[in-house]
């Protein structure tokens, strides 16, 4: 039997009327949501072997990729350590392991530098904390959660997820004895030690999965005695804490998509009332960390109180509410995107002409000193700093063709250290590759920026017409940075073409590239995606027939929009757990995330203009009559939180429906948003959605 002849699953048509604002939809598969149905499994399984069934002749070349990649990578590795008190703390990873394993040695003469561990040799007085391996024992899924230290050294926690469900339940260590305590927490979302190690906070979440309300647990205690420290009660509102790097203060915060707060508690007595640095006000968006300036308490606020690309402020701690001192003025197109506070200097991370940037703030000058590299497309970021003074800064370099990367800045001299450089095994030269930064126009005249990544020995973009895979994402502000793949490897080698079409939606152009891009302008989001495809195939990169499209999650509304928008423009089309019924998601409050994500999308449940201008882009609402369309995968998992299964469950019945020819679904049975779990499984995955699209490339030979 070809596969041609292989019929695909057909879900009932079952219509159920909504109606909005005098509006009626006929929603002929919402029966579909109904997880627990045994039909409704019946219909996913039956569509996972629907697609292994049209994907069988891929088999050989899924076994390949899989190989290719496990043949790059350094099964056997060990991060760079990170110091915290007097131990360094890293993580390694063993061949045919799928999860990691934590682990510390102590510092010896009070050394800041790393100490330099081999691949497979033991590391002197190597303490293994954590092995993730053994904890995954006896679960189809297994993600962790929290992973923290009291500051001694002498007890740990951490939380997993074994479902996917994003609800963590949380342990603790004695890392003298090694035993475990008592306490298990459940059903958590964040989860870290005062800074004493005596007591736990954490957050929970309500039956929306919003995280809404922080507790305090201290050891020993039990859990049903903890103390609730802060509630959030609007819906809106989603709620994080950590601990500022001076251990001086527990912050709280509080966000929706365009409004925040921030509440300060001192340590000294974590169960005082929480102090509003600035209260809310709708449309303004602030953070806070804590410094100590000539002896005095101060808080540096990052907000966009008449500043769209945020300014820089500090204000005493003890009047967070008087008067300002301006540290790094508002400049239309430096979009200021985080601070961090140590003994001497904060650190600051801000974006240009798409490109982030990484500098050092002198607190009582104000100047910024720019960490400068020298590729003209890299990310480059400050992470992994525990403590509030030390000689050294640890950074992350990456680009499309530098693998990801740890240095350490030295304060005294601003010289940078490499630590390592991730290892791509198999002779991989960076210099094999390029990388360049192209524009496209919209159809409204703006410029959109677009990445291309490719091997040189294929020739220059442009010079033939190659195969190009084009990703895309444009929401929430994300913006899709110079980064490396060791998977992406195996496209390029055959002669793809990677591109990134930086839309309208994501933040690469500072603030207003998201408000261009969200709410009632969202359809720039879409048309900005189909300029950079078309550009590309009037440059002569590429042509329609030799182009797959991909994104994910509100990527992939963007994806099926598109679909929908220009089905001409791409030989396939890659949507994973793809937000496509996003109309009826954001109709129904009782949804998870639903209330939340109205800042985002707009509140169709009761503005008749929001809800008219989702109808006319949400691509379940919008499915061509004609059925002209690519090639689809939709890739997708039962345990999905934030896109339900039901959306792309719904939208392959309807596009079938409406007579497109080539559509495939797979569901992960046992897995979240993020997918399936474990680095193996993981490469499985990648290598499943790899062979679709070089199979739809014609290169699957």
């Amino acid at each position: 039997m070809s596969e041609t002849s292989i019929l695909p699953p057909v879900a009932d048509r079952r219509p159920i009327s909504r109606t909005h604002h005098g509006d009626t939809f006929q929603d002929a598969y919402e029966w579909l949501r109904a997880k627990e149905d045994p039909e409704v499994i019946a219909h996913l399984e039956a569509e996972n072997a629907y697609t292994e069934a049209r994907t069988a002749h891929l088999s050989d070349l899924r076994e390949r990729l899989f190989q290719e990649v496990r043949s790059r990578v350094l099964e056997t590795d060990l991060s760079v350590p990170t110091r915290r008190g007097d131990w360094w703390y890293y993580g390694r990873t063993a061949e045919g392991a799928q999860y990691g394993i934590q682990c510390r040695t102590a510092v010896v003469d009070d050394s800041w530098t790393p100490p330099v561990l081999e691949a497979g040799a033991p590391v002197p007085g190597e303490q293994v904390l954590l092995d993730a391996n053994v904890e995954a024992e006896g679960h189809e899924f297994f993600s962790m959660g929290a992973f923290d230290l009291s500051d001694d050294g002498t007890r740990m926690l951490w939380s997993v997820d074994v479902e996917g469900s994003e609800l963590y339940t949380v342990h603790v260590r004695d890392l003298t004895t090694g035993e475990r305590f008592d306490e298990v927490i459940e059903n958590t979302g964040q989860a870290f030690f005062t800074p004493d190690g005596r007591s736990i906070v954490y957050s929970t979440r309500d039956e929306a999965w919003r995280p809404d309300t922080l507790w305090l647990h201290r050891m020993g205690t039990p859990v049903a005695e903890d103390v609730k420290l802060f509630h959030e009660p609007d819906e809106r509102f989603w709620l994080g804490a950590g601990i500022s790097r001076s251990k001086k203060y527990l912050v709280i915060g509080l966000g929706s998509k365009i409004t925040s707060e921030e509440l300060l508690v001192d340590l000294a007595d974590p169960t005082a009332a929480p102090q509003v640095v600035w209260p809310r006000r709708d449309g303004v968006e602030y953070s806070v960390d804590h410094a100590v300036v000539d002896g005095e308490d101060r808080l540096l606020i990052l907000h966009n109180d008449g500043a769209l690309d945020f300014e820089l402020v500090s204000v005493a701690a003890s009047d967070p509410q008087g008067p300002r001192r301006v540290l790094l003025p508002h400049t239309p197109g430096r979009r200021l995107l985080d601070v961090d506070c140590f003994r001497d200097f904060a650190t600051v991370e801000y974006r240009t002409e798409g490109m982030p940037h990484a500098a050092l703030l002198d607190y009582r000058t104000g100047a910024l000193d720019v960490i400068e590299f020298d590729e003209p497309l890299y990310e480059a970021y400050f992470s992994g700093n525990a403590e509030w003074h030390a000689p050294f800064l640890r950074m992350g370099y990456t680009s499309f063709v530098t693998p990801s990367t740890v240095l350490d800045l030295e304060l005294a001299t601003g010289e940078k250290h490499v630590r390592k450089r991730t290892q791509v095994l198999g002779g991989y030269d960076p210099a094999d590759y390029g990388q360049r930064r192209d524009w496209a126009t919209a159809p409204d005249g703006t410029r959109v920026p677009v990445s291309l990544v490719w091997k040189k020995s294929f020739g220059e973009p442009g010079a033939a017409a190659r195969p190009v895979h084009l990703y895309g994402y444009g929401s929430y502000e994300h913006s899709i940075d110079p980064g490396f793949s060791t998977m992406r490897l195996s496209m390029m080698d055959r002669g793809v073409i990677f591109a990134v079409a930086h839309v309208r939606g994501g933040g690469e152009m500072g603030r207003h590239w998201y408000e261009d891009g969200k709410g009632l302008n969202k359809r720039n989001t879409f048309t900005d995606f189909i300029a950079v495809g078309r550009h590309l195939v009037e440059s002569g990169v590429t042509t329609p027939e030799r182009m797959v499209a991909e994104g994910g999650s509100a990527g992939g509304l963007l994806m099926g929009a598109v679909a929908n928008l220009a089905p001409e423009l791409f030989a396939g089309i890659l949507a994973g757990v793809p937000f496509v019924d996003a109309l009826t998601s954001i109709l129904d409050p009782s949804l998870p995330l639903t209330v939340v994500e109205w800042d985002e999308w707009g509140d169709p449940l009761h503005d008749a203009e929001v809800y008219a201008y989702m109808k006319s882009y949400s691509p379940y609402e919008n499915i061509r009559s004609d059925g002209k369309y690519p090639r689809i995968l939709a890739m997708t998992s039962l345990n999905d939180t934030r896109v339900l299964y039901v959306e792309p469950a719904k939208w392959v019945s309807a596009l079938r429906h409406a007579g497109a020819e080539d559509v495939i679904m797979r569901c992960e049975m046992s897995a979240g948003h993020g997918g399936v779990s474990g680095r193996y499984n993981a490469w499985r995955e990648r290598a499943f959605e790899i062979a679709w699209m070089l199979d739809v490339l014609g290169l699957a030979g």
